[in-house]
């Protein structure tokens, strides 16, 4: 099945989002690209990768947005970038990644702000996944063989951090619903649910958009 839609994927820790992503991706027969992103972003803009690594989706409280996005606007180039806390480069440089890596095609975006930096494309749905936080302990416990405590803290602990940097960097709510086209509970639909209605959902808002333009 071939689409033209790039599909961003936001999502709490524990809701299979990326499992989900990567069946999608199957379905549409398009790459997903999570980390991968980071490997990009660091090879383009000349930044190690072991310092995307360990910047990676992680708030800040230094320095100013305002700033930052008014030196995006300029291309960050000049004294403004150099200055610029290592934290606020590694963002920029992902930003621009995201844009190249949606300008060669349709592809899925795992987090990292992705939708917010393809905001001005017509062609892009954006997806939040979340789900009841026991069906997450349980996943999160099983996955890393830990006690249903410590799953339960490291949930917490991971939604906290990629809230604050969705919330620090996007104009938007991190999981709030007016920030998504579409939001899913992946425990009530299940992994192959939920990506079954994001495949359904793209299809059908490209076939639409394909009967206007006819018109």
């Amino acid at each position: 099945m071939k689409t033209n839609t790039i599909i961003t994927i936001g999502r709490q820790f524990g809701s299979a989002g990326r499992e989900i992503g990567y069946k999608v991706a199957d379905y549409f027969g398009i790459k997903l690209y999570d980390r991968e992103m980071l490997a990009r972003a660091a090879k383009e803009s000349g930044i190690c990768e072991e310092i995307f690594e360990s910047h990676d989706e992680k708030p800040t409280n230094s320095f100013l947005y305002s700033l930052v996005m008014d030196t995006y606007s300029m291309g960050y180039s000049g004294s403004a970038y150099a200055d610029m806390p290592i934290n606020h480069k590694v963002f920029l440089a992902q930003f621009d990644a995201i844009k190249k890596i949606a300008d060669e095609g349709p592809c899925i975006l795992v987090g990292r702000c992705a939708d917010y930096a393809l905001e001005s494309y017509d062609n892009v749905v954006s997806v939040f996944i979340h789900a009841d936080l026991d069906a997450r302990i349980r996943r999160i416990a099983r996955i890393y063989d830990i006690t249903d405590a410590k799953a339960k803290d490291m949930i917490i602990k991971t939604d906290k951090r990629r809230s604050s940097y969705y919330n620090y960097y996007s104009n938007k709510k991190w999981s709030s619903s007016e920030s998504y086209e579409l939001c899913l509970n992946s425990s009530k639909l299940g992994v192959e649910g939920t990506a079954k209605v994001i495949e359904q959902y793209v299809t059908l808002k490209e076939s639409i958009a394909e009967a206007d333009r006819k018109l």
